[in-house]
């Protein structure tokens, strides 16, 4: 998954974010979406809003390939892949 910082304003953060995935029979999948977070006095999420949408993709288009942890530090980001 990556996730890159879209705006943020006094107690609301708003990201966008893109990952990939397969399933049990393999066929792979590209899933983008938007989360708005909004905390309280506290620092404590108040309220969270999400919307995702997937799309089937070939193996050979995936963007996101590194070994099974953390993205590394040079990956190309969101709007470097032009996602």
């Amino acid at each position: 998954m990556i996730k890159e910082l879209w705006i943020h304003d006094g107690n609301r953060i708003a990201v966008r974010y893109a990952y990939e995935y397969h399933d049990d029979s393999g066929n792979w999948f590209r899933a983008y979406g938007n989360e708005n977070w909004e905390f309280d006095e506290s620092g404590y999420m108040e309220r969270r809003f999400a919307s995702i949408n997937e799309h089937p993709i070939a193996e050979t288009d995936r963007k996101f390939r590194w070994p099974l942890g953390r993205r590394p530090d040079d990956h190309p980001s969101l709007s470097d892949l032009g996602l």
